[in-house]
């Protein structure tokens, strides 16, 4: 199992919340909800996720910024970027000059998003 595994998943849309939560908990990973990106920013060190998966779309702090964040301070952290199709085509883009590794469309196919985090975390 993936049970040593973190996972910080900063999203505001409590559905999309309940999904995530019932998918990647199913396949055992260690889980830490936050609905704003001004309170992942603030405990992300505590935290120390091995991945971040983020709405773009955020209260207080955009997912972009939280991005930016993570990258400017730890070297080693999967980030996949979500947000809803053709919501903000040049946040996506941005999202991957500023370091996100994945980005996934809402709503999404739960197995791809598996895989893909799979694959980031090497398991």
């Amino acid at each position: 199992m993936n049970s040593d595994k973190k996972i910080l998943i900063i999203e505001d849309d409590e559905l999309m919340i309940k999904i995530l939560l019932f998918i990647l908990s199913k396949e055992g990973y260690q889980l830490t909800i936050l609905k704003d990106g001004l309170s992942a920013i603030e405990q992300l060190h505590a935290i120390n996720p091995d991945m971040v998966i983020t709405d773009l779309l955020l209260p207080y702090k955009s997912g972009l910024e939280v991005i930016r964040f993570v990258r400017s301070h730890f070297d080693k952290k999967a980030i996949i970027a979500l947000s809803s199709l053709g919501e903000e085509k040049n946040s996506v883009s941005e999202a991957f000059k500023l370091g996100a590794d994945d980005f996934i469309a809402k709503p999404f196919n739960p197995n791809e998003l598996v895989l893909r985090v799979k694959r980031l975390l090497n398991n």
